[in-house]
Formats: structure tokens, C-alpha cells, sequence
């Protein structure tokens, strides 16, 4: 038997032991508990605080008298706020059965056949997700409006207004359905396949038969987050929508224009039931998923066909090329001296429309917004997710704070970006001191973008065993010592994912903050919806395309960082 050293607890007796460790476990876990019960606090006050202000708002008129349901009368009265809520609907439809197949066919193809550069076709498809949604719009007035290049092929037709918006959102949606698309496709147990091909199972039938079904959920899941983000978008119909009304729109006139806010509360209401309805099919399909590969499946690798393949990459490319082309386009004319006058190359957007115009200090303050998101947000995040996770005790609180962590997946941004008027404006407020200031900006972007980042870190801790904490526990080892020593080092690498999501989210988002800016805090995205409002088309394209390229080289920075940080720190794993 081993000797004990002196002054550890079992040198004093078991029992003096067994105190000592309920003591240290006792003390830690309260700790713990506190934290937790601060973050679960924060997010209800920035998240259902301002949702109920919105509620309270709508039930009263603009003397802050109760009215009941008459701003909802009063509403549903109106017929080209009536009209509103059917445009919303019938574009996001349309929008979603467009992106839908489109987005299956190239995930399709970049898992199913043996097409090559798919690395290539996959990053150029998921390049919209580094523009704000407006450069899509911007790119499709220098294509085909009043004095578009490709302005003959519309005939009597507009740009403007529905086609406009809808081709634009299919841009911006495509690649967050091209995701989950992928994901869906890749779960496939080549057993089946090879079942199939035994029986002398035709290529039809078998799509059909096992890649439809296997893929549903995926399909559902995609359509709903397609839909949600079209029927919740502010930047593209309000920069190619003409008069053509939608509800994010309608909550911005309301209560910038007319500075009716009961109005918009409603407004913000209505918004809720469609993106809640979509929200509640995907939480219960997701409920209904179940495991698509177990330990005795075949990973599926697929065979080459020269006409599938040939098919299939003619699909990716000339979509790739039209990705391309709309992000070329917007780019190609932030260089053009006079559009569509004098195409000569110049930098005068740059000099003259962002810095001489002062509208370059906008750019800088979304770089200081995305950079605390990427730091401050994503520690709060991943520090949250691990106390939920991995500490003990408080059962009756992590159901709510789950909650919270998982609910702004279903607000749109216009929605909380109101709330957060409502609440903070007030001066009885005691943190309306925040209004007005970057502080309020990183708040809102970190809670409107938390429900993926948040999934992402739980993702990344349930692949640690929960047995370093018992351990840790047993040997009356701090929790934030096990926290800093093991798992945040295991979990780097999600860590840098949930850190770029956030940034390149802060420097495109528009509709949370749009509401919320000072002279001093402008952000490059809302400097392009005035630019374009001022007709300064050029200046907002030279906007839109800094941004892109922002993006982008800090994505390539995180790249360098993660594969250096993988060999520094995640050796084991291979």
C-alpha cells in the first residue's frame, strides 16, 4: 500500500477526509451556481426583457394608454399593411421552393458523384455568407436595373420590387441550405446502396427510395431556416424592393418614418407567428430524427459516371459562375468612375464616397464590433455552454437557461432590434447609459446570432466524457482549473468557429442593428442602406465589397490560426 504524504486529508482520518471533500466540492459548486444564475439572468434580461416590452407596446397607444387588441383591429384594417403580411409570405414561399432544389442538387453533387474541385465549388458557394445581404441586391440593380447592363433582357419588366428581392434572397440563402444539405447527405450507409444495386434497383428508384428519405429531415430543416431568413431580411427589400412593402420593411417605416410604435410592435408581433411556426416544425422534426449511421456502417464513396459527373459539374459550375457574377458585378462597379456613363476605373467610391465623406469611420466601428463579438461574445458563450454542461447541481435552473440559450434562433433581428428601443430608451431605465454606445451593439449581435454559436460549443464539450470533471471533483480541483487546462484546449478548435462566426456575422448583420446606431457608432452595414438611400449606389457597393474582403482575409487568418493551433494543440487527435 502506498504511503500517504503528510497533510493530505486521508492522513487525518476517512472522515476528516470525506468533510473535506464535501466542503472543497460545496464551495466550487457554488461558484458554479452563481455564475450560472448570472448568465441565465443576462440573457433574460437582453432577450425576454425586450420581447415583453414588445408584447406591453402593442396593447397600447401613443400615449402609453392600454387599448387592448385595437393597434391589431386597427391593422388588419389597413389594406396595404394588410397586403404586407401576403407579400411576406408568398416571396419567402417562393424564395424557399427556388433555393431548395437548387441547393440539393449541388450538395448532391458535391457528395454523390465523383465531380472534381469540390473544395472549390464549396467555398465559392458559401461566399454569400461573407456579404451583408444588400450587396446582392446592389449587384442585381447594376445587372438589370433602369441602367443595368443587362437592363434589355427585362423588356417591360422591373427589377425592382418582387423579382428583385427574390432573386437576391436565393443568393443570400443559398448557402446556409447548401450546409445542412451537405450534413444530411453525408450520413449515408452504403449498405443500402449496395442492397439496392444487388436487387438491380434502378438509379430513380433508388434516389427515391433511400437518398429522399434519408435526407428529409435535412430537406425540412433547410426550407425552414430558408423561409425564416427570407420573411425576416431588412436590407434587400429595402434596397431593391421599389414599393414593394414586406414586413420588415413596413416595422421600419412605422417607427422610423411615422415614429408610430405601437404600430410597430404589432407589426413585430405578426412577424413572430411565421418565424415561431417554422422554428416549432424544425424543433419537432429534429425531435423525430434519428441516427443514420450506427458502428456497423459502410461510408458511402461515390462511383464515377462520366455523363453523371459531366451533368452534375456543368450544374455546379454555371451556378458557381452566377455566384460569381453577382459578387463580381458589385465589386467591378465600387471601381467604375460614373456608372453607366464613364466606366473608366477609378477610386473615388473608396476616397471620395467613404473617406473624404467620413462614412469610413463606419467601416472601423464594425471592425470594433465584430472583434468583441469574436472575443467577449464567444467567451461568454462557450463559457456558459460549459457551466450547463459539465457542473453539477441547480437542475431546477438549466431547463431556463437552455431555453434562453436556443430562443433568439426564433426572433428575427428586425424584432429584437425593436425590443431592445423599447427597453433601453427609457430614461428609467438604469441601463439606458448603454443606448447609443458599442456596448449595445456587441449585446444585441452577440444574442441575435447566440442559438448557433451556443449549439456549436455544446456540440464541441459532449465529446468530453464527463468523468474529468468527476475526477476534478474528486481530488477538490477548482472547476476553472479543469475548465482552462483541459477543456478549453480540447475544445479550440470549436471555439475559433463559434469566434469567426460571430465576426463575420457583426460586420454583415444589418436588421438587428438598424435601429440602434448613433452618429458616433455607425456600422459599414447600415452605411450601405443610407447610401443607397441617398442614390450613392456606388459608394455602398464600394461599402458591401470592403466587407467581403474583410471577411474573407480574417476567415483566412482563422484558418492559419486553427491549423497552427492544431498542431500546437490538438496532436492527440491524430
Amino acid at each position: 500500500m502506498s504511503q500517504v504524504a503528510p497533510g493530505h486529508p486521508l492522513s487525518e482520518g476517512p472522515a476528516r477526509a470525506r468533510r473535506a471533500m464535501r466542503m472543497g466540492v460545496h464551495w466550487t459548486d457554488r461558484v458554479a451556481h452563481g455564475l450560472l444564475i448570472l448568465a441565465g439572468l443576462a440573457l433574460a434580461l437582453f432577450l425576454l426583457a425586450p420581447m415583453a416590452v414588445i408584447l406591453a407596446k402593442s396593447v397600447e397607444d401613443r400615449a402609453g394608454e392600454f387599448v387592448g387588441l385595437a393597434n391589431f383591429a386597427q391593422y388588419f384594417a389597413t389594406p396595404a399593411l394588410l397586403r404586407s403580411i401576403w407579400n411576406s409570405v408568398w416571396v419567402s414561399s417562393l424564395v424557399t421552393v427556388l433555393t431548395l432544389p437548387l441547393a440539393f442538387t449541388f450538395a448532391y453533387a458535391l457528395t454523390r458523384s465523383g465531380i472534381r474541385w469540390k473544395t472549390l465549388l464549396r467555398n465559392v458557394a458559401l461566399v454569400p455568407i461573407l456579404a451583408p445581404s444588400l450587396l446582392a441586391a446592389i449587384s442585381f440593380i447594376f445587372w438589370f436595373g433602369n441602367q443595368g447592363v443587362l437592363k434589355p433582357l427585362m423588356g417591360e419588366g422591373q427589377i425592382y420590387g418582387a423579382p428583385g428581392i427574390v432573386g437576391s434572397m436565393v443568393f443570400a440563402t443559398f448557402p446556409h441550405a447548401l450546409m445542412i444539405l451537405v450534413t444530411a447527405l453525408s450520413l449515408t450507409d452504403a449498405r443500402l446502396y449496395e442492397a439496392a444495386d444487388s436487387l438491380g434497383t434502378s438509379a430513380a428508384r433508388k434516389f427515391f427510395t433511400i437518398t429522399v428519405p434519408g435526407a428529409k429531415y435535412g430537406l425540412i430543416s433547410a426550407a425552414m431556416v430558408v423561409f425564416t431568413y427570407a420573411i425576416s431580411d431588412f436590407g434587400i427589400p429595402k434596397v431593391i424592393g421599389g414599393n414593394f412593402n414586406m414586413l420588415a420593411t413596413d416595422i421600419f417605416k412605422l417607427v422610423i418614418g411615422q415614429q408610430d410604435f405601437a404600430k410597430g410592435a404589432v407589426v413585430a408581433i405578426i412577424l413572430l407567428v411565421p418565424v415561431a411556426v417554422t422554428y416549432g416544425v424544425d424543433a419537432y422534426v429534429q425531435k423525430r430524427q434519428s441516427a443514420l449511421l450506427s458502428a456497423r456502417s459502410v461510408p458511402y464513396v461515390p462511383r464515377r459516371s462520366r455523363g453523371f459527373d459531366w451533368a452534375m459539374a456543368v450544374f455546379c459550375w454555371t451556378l458557381a459562375l452566377l455566384m460569381l457574377a453577382v459578387l463580381g458585378m458589385a465589386i467591378y462597379a465600387s471601381f467604375v468612375k460614373l456608372w453607366p456613363y464613364n466606366f473608366s476605373f477609378s477610386l473615388d467610391h473608396y476616397r471620395l464616397g467613404l473617406i473624404d465623406a467620413g462614412i469610413f469611420g463606419a467601416y472601423l466601428n464594425s471592425l470594433h464590433l465584430a472583434a468583441w463579438c469574436a472575443t467577449l461574445g464567444a467567451a461568454f458563450i462557450f463559457a456558459t455552454a460549459y457551466l450547463l454542461e459539465k457542473t453539477r447541481g441547480l437542475d431546477a435552473w438549466r431547463p431556463f437557461v437552455r431555453l434562453m440559450a436556443v430562443l433568439p434562433m426564433g426572433v428575427p433581428g428586425m424584432v429584437l432590434g425593436l425590443g431592445y428601443i423599447f427597453f433601453f430608451v427609457p430614461e428609467g431605465n438604469p441601463l439606458h447609459f448603454i443606448y447609443g454606445t458599442m456596448a449595445i451593439l456587441v449585446l444585441i449581435t452577440v444574442v441575435h446570432y447566440y442559438s448557433s454559436s451556443h449549439l456549436t460549443a455544446v456540440t464541441a464539450l459532449k465529446q468530453i466524457d464527463n468523468e474529468f470533471e468527476a475526477v476534478s471533483a474528486s481530488l477538490r480541483v477548482p472547476f476553472w482549473r479543469t475548465f482552462f487546462r483541459v477543456t478549453v484546449p480540447v475544445c479550440l478548435p470549436a471555439m475559433l468557429d463559434i469566434s469567426r462566426y460571430l465576426f463575420v456575422n457583426a460586420m454583415t448583420t444589418v436588421s438587428a442593428v438598424v435601429f440602434l446606431y448613433s452618429p458616433r457608432t455607425m456600422l459599414a452595414s447600415v452605411a450601405i442602406v443610407n447610401l443607397d438611400e441617398a442614390g450613392d449606389i456606388g459608394p455602398a457597393a464600394a461599402m458591401a465589397s470592403l466587407i467581403v474582403v474583410t471577411s474573407a482575409l480574417v476567415c483566412g487568418l482563422y484558418y492559419f490560426a486553427q491549423a497552427w493551433l492544431d498542431k500546437r494543440t490538438q496532436a492527440w487527435r491524430h
